[in-house]
């Protein structure tokens, strides 16, 4: 046989095939419905001025400042990358305090020069991101 003909036999046999897995598999039972729901269900949802919003805690409790900044915050600050303040050295950290605790926590909320707001730590609470910058100042004494 050419080998025409046997790739057209090769692709009618694949595409039969297909065809008959796709009609056994076509009902989903419970389990895989309620998966598929929870993958496709919307991450959020658009609130109006005016509606009233109902805000429900998690119920865990936050992360610690040693969590979020071995996470989110030491590729950066161990490095000096794009100029950013290191753990332990007190002196970089000092010149940034003379405008205020409330400054620098702002500029860390906010983000300031190359640092993008939250640093890298898009999910975390203005609380985390507080106690990150409270034990980065902890430990550059």
């Amino acid at each position: 046989m050419s080998q025409l003909r046997i790739f057209a036999l090769i692709t009618i046999a694949s595409v039969a095939l297909l065809g008959c897995s796709a009609k056994e598999n076509s009902e989903l039972t419970a389990a895989q419905e309620e998966a598929v729901a929870e993958r496709i269900a919307p991450v959020g949802h658009v609130v109006k001025a005016g509606q009233v919003v109902a805000v429900v805690s998690a119920g865990g409790a936050g992360r610690s400042g040693s969590d979020i900044y071995g996470t989110n915050c030491m590729a950066c600050h161990t490095s000096g990358i794009a100029g950013a303040p290191m753990l332990g050295d007190a002196g970089a950290w000092t010149d940034r305090l003379t405008k205020g605790i409330e400054t620098v926590y702002t500029n860390a909320i906010n983000g300031i020069n190359g640092m993008p707001a939250r640093g890298t730590c898009m999910d975390c609470s203005d609380d985390e991101v507080i106690a990150a910058i409270d034990y980065i100042l902890d430990n550059s004494k």
